[in-house]
């Protein structure tokens, strides 16, 4: 490696570097080598070839010397070319153990992004919905991408980087001394004006190069945002798009500048070493030369030293970085160890249960719930805010207490914000109770296991979800092993056969993003049918018809009553027409249950649920 490619190599390092000088503990180099351990094998094997090509990259200019000497002494051709065929056989051992050490490389650190990445993954779904409310999805990606590949980096290049620069520092500066000390020590001499430049130039870059990280993180949020459906109708609604346009120019107009700034510090650090290199080439056949003259040094020695210089300059240089790469390296390993350290706050326990067979009961029995507080379920850098927000605690269902029988349907209604949503969410365990029970067939939820819950549950949301996927596979979500003709009997039940038929790709057309290709009816609809197939025997519905127009809800209403049929459902409704029929009907406001019974029962009653019957009939009778 010569001394370009080493300050190219050296100021890369430096540059990507991440500037954190905090001490790491024992426990955190256990944790990485916990990682590292399923791959000693082959890191053994790779530090081993790594260390076999260092010796040899300091052969082959000592072979090169004697090769000189050889020709100037009159040797036989024998001797040189000897020489030379071992010169070329170390060629071929280098180019074959090189290939070697990149294999072993690269699998080592592909499999350690594998197990890192999949880690953090696992862990990541079992955090409670409370992290993902908080969490910044873009800086949460960016733990299972640049942090994991950083930390790998420290196996696939700076472990071995330092381990073969050392042997080949060691063994260059003895056979230096040996071949002329004199030379040595001088070539020593330009040695600072080598490394200094480029720490100093690599703390200038990592300072611009931040910066420009910074503002293309924020281009790509506002991208991010502004380019998904809901963010491109909000800018063209209110967003005033020139105004977004000139914010957008401005950070791109930065990193520009950055640019160019970026790659004349370089073109100047680049070309200063160069000439420091021609002028330590100098130094040495000019010294060298002069002791050759004089008889006190063979000439084959002159070229050998001129040829080991690079192999001194190199890894000093390298080593030179090794710190700040080491550094990187721990700092990424403790950001992805920083997620891995957040518990979840639900656990399945080891003696975990299952829903007994047959109609399942819902009991809710004294419950209170109060939503977690940020240090409990996040971190600041998720977040990217500098302090976690500290509220949370507060009490929002106060002696909650209701049963549905199996088969029964229990509707709950009031205002918004008074709870409803808040208690569906914990039948599936989404969030746990602080005190009391939530019970499916008499078996306290935190007791069954999470695979149980699942499928005994299903659950139909406010928004509809959608990934951005077909429709097939958005509908075998909910039941993977499903036939084709499962698939359309849901469809058909859901009255949305036609209009998958009607689409040029049918079952595999793709929905868009959080399926906004399809209509809000449409895409609630599929959901339902989703929810259809699953063949769940307790139903969860929350406001599963808010977005559906008069035609749409009829026809949904009717699939959902097929649905429900024989099954428990807890039904959150907003249009309480829909939920005269319901077995039992809790009225919730300030997350406590204020009335109970049935329609006519509570309208009879005159209270609370007779004000918003009249209130919202009131409002359809002037809106028709």
């Amino acid at each position: 490696m010569d001394m370009e490619v080493t300050a190219w190599m050296s100021l890369y390092h430096m540059t990507n570097a991440q500037n954190d000088k905090k001490p790491f503990s024992k426990a955190t180099l256990k944790r990485i080598w916990s990682f590292a351990r399923p791959h000693k094998t082959r890191l053994t094997q790779y530090l081993v070839v790594s260390v076999v090509v260092a010796v040899l990259a300091v052969v082959t200019p000592v072979l090169a010397g004697r090769i000189v000497d050889a020709i100037v002494h009159g040797s036989s051709y024998e001797v040189v070319l000897g020489l030379a065929g071992i010169i070329a056989g170390i060629a071929v051992a280098e180019a074959a153990l090189g290939l070697l050490a990149r294999w072993l490389s690269a699998s080592i650190g592909e499999d350690l992004i594998f197990d890192l990445r999949t880690t953090v993954f696992d862990h990541v779904q079992r955090m409670p919905i409370a992290f993902f409310t908080r969490t910044r999805t873009g800086a949460l990606v960016s733990r299972l991408n640049n942090d994991v590949i950083g930390a790998q980096r420290a196996f696939s290049d700076t472990l071995s980087s330092v381990v073969g620069n050392l042997v080949t520092l060691a063994l260059t500066f003895a056979v230096m001394v040996g071949l002329s000390w004199q030379i040595t020590l001088l070539a020593l001499v330009l040695l600072p004006v080598f490394v200094l430049p480029a720490r100093r130039m690599g703390t200038r870059l990592a300072r611009l190069e931040r910066e420009a990280a910074n503002h293309n993180a924020t281009m790509s949020t506002q991208m991010t945002e502004r380019f998904s459906a809901p963010g491109a109708t909000l800018v063209k609604l209110f967003g005033r798009p020139s105004r977004e346009s000139a914010e957008f120019a401005v950070r791109a107009r930065r990193v520009r500048d950055i640019g160019v700034r970026s790659a004349m510090v370089q073109t100047v650090f680049l070309t200063a070493l160069t000439l420091v290199s021609a002028l330590a080439l100098a130094l040495v056949y000019g010294l060298g030369g002069f002791y050759a003259l004089r008889g006190e040094l063979d000439p084959g020695s002159v070229v050998a030293l001129a040829l080991l210089l690079t192999r001194l300059y190199a890894p000093l240089t390298a080593l030179a970085s090794a710190r700040v790469e080491v550094m990187s390296a721990l700092v990424s390993f403790e950001r992805v160890f920083e997620v891995l350290d957040l518990k979840p706050l639900i656990e399945e326990k080891p003696d975990a249960r299952t829903v007994p067979d047959g109609p399942v009961s819902v009991e809710f029995d004294g419950v209170g719930f109060a939503y977690p507080s940020a240090d409990k379920v996040s971190l600041a850098s998720l977040e990217e805010v500098a302090v976690l927000d500290t509220r949370g605690g507060v009490d929002v269902l106060h002696d909650v207490s209701f049963r549905a029988e199996p088969g029964q349907l229990v509707a709950l209604v009031g205002s918004s914000g008074a709870g409803k949503s808040t208690i569906a969410s914990l039948l599936p365990r989404l969030y746990d109770v602080d005190k009391g029970a939530v019970r499916l067939s008499g078996v306290d939820v935190r007791d069954l296991s999470l695979s149980a819950i699942r499928d005994t549950l299903g659950m139909v949301t406010q928004d509809g979800h959608l990934f951005h996927e077909s429709i097939r596979e958005n509908l075998l979500l909910a039941r993977p092993e499903a036939t084709d003709e499962e698939v359309w009997d849901v469809l058909r039940r859901a009255r949305l056969a036609d209009l998958v038929e009607s689409l040029p790709d049918g079952l595999d057309t793709v929905v868009g993003e959080r399926g906004y290709r399809l209509s809000g009816g449409e895409r609630q609809r599929l959901t339902i049918a989703r929810l259809l197939l699953a063949r769940p025997r307790v139903v969860i519905l929350d406001e599963a018809t808010a977005h559906l127009d008069s035609t749409s809800e009829a026809a949904v209403q009717a699939a959902l009553a097929e649905a429900l049929d024989g099954r428990t459902a807890v039904v959150i409704a907003h249009r309480l027409s829909t939920i005269r029929a319901a077995d039992q009907i809790l009225v919730v406001e300030g997350g406590r249950i204020v009335e109970r019974g049935t329609h006519a029962d509570l309208l009879a009653a005159g209270g609370r649920y007779e004000e918003l019957y009249r209130t919202q009939f009131a409002e359809e009778a002037s809106v028709s």
